[in-house]
């Protein structure tokens, strides 16, 4: 029995060149004169396949991201201290079960839709932003280590002795995603060399992620009109060097078959750290 046919596309990704000067990107008001270099500033056409043909089949530790189904009653999506309270612990349990860790820590949550565009650089909004349209992963290998200082400052130096990665839950909250989806791009099919730094400027901080400079042997994937009851988990650091995924460089992206009239995207994405 065959299923309906691949809805592979082609749209335009945002990829960044390797100058040697690394971009940056400033989350308050600079001092004026400020000059930073811009990411995103390599647009490439790419074909994004259709993922769900091959859902049971992808794996964190190889294509750096996995589909999952996720089933939960919750529904008070805005409402941040409910999802904290609330949603959280759903969420820590179905990732430790998923990567067999000892322990995972959610430390953040995003709402993302196309409404919160206002929002996305406000100095203090981290919990309500537009979806991100530029490829880029979440950590470095700095910025993890630096991350697990921040947040458990008496335990970290016992734990960065064992194995960490951190993943990110992404889900579809009320309805299905027909909007500006989520793309991954194969980690079997890019090189770390390939991620280049990108500065974050905060008002009492500098942090960093990895942004992508082009190859055409990347393969990109993602699952068309995804709804609430599955969910996707990104590895967006490992420790770990022995030849696994470490980082998976993601977008999201504007869909050719979005019809005008389609809903704007709405999710969640919870950024989790996990200790074996």
């Amino acid at each position: 029995m065959t299923g309906p046919a691949p809805i592979d596309v082609k749209s335009t990704f945002r990829y960044t060149r390797d100058t040697g000067t690394a971009p940056e990107v400033y989350f308050y008001e600079p001092p004026p004169g400020t000059k930073w270099r811009e990411s995103g500033d390599d647009p490439h056409e790419v074909v994004v396949h259709d993922g769900w043909a091959r859902a049971d089949t992808f794996s964190l530790d190889r294509e750096g991201f996995a589909f999952r189904e996720f089933h939960s009653p919750f529904d008070q999506w805005d409402d941040d201290n409910a999802i904290r309270a609330k949603f959280y612990g759903e969420v820590e349990k179905f990732v430790r079960e998923q990567v067999g860790a000892k322990r995972v820590v959610i430390f953040d949550h995003t709402i993302r839709a196309q409404s919160n565009l206002a929002q996305t650089r406000a100095e203090h909004s981290t919990s309500r932003r537009a979806p991100v349209m530029n490829i880029h992963c979440d950590y470095t290998a700095n910025s993890g280590p630096l991350r697990v200082r921040q947040l458990l400052p008496n335990e970290a130096d016992q734990l960065l002795k064992r194995r960490v990665a951190f993943y990110n839950f992404w889900k579809p909250l009320r309805r299905p995603v027909e909007e500006r989806p989520l793309a991954m791009c194969d980690v079997t099919t890019s090189r770390e060399d390939e991620f280049i730094t990108m500065k974050l400027r905060y008002r009492d901080r500098d942090g960093e992620i990895f942004v992508m400079r082009y190859s055409p042997q990347h393969r990109w994937w993602y699952f068309p009109h995804m709804t609430p009851d599955h969910a996707i988990l990104l590895k967006t650091y490992d420790s770990e060097t022995d030849g696994r995924a470490r980082f998976v460089g993601h977008s999201a992206f504007e869909d050719p078959n979005t019809p005008p009239n389609a809903p704007m995207r709405e999710s969640i994405e919870i950024r989790t750290m996990a200790f074996f």
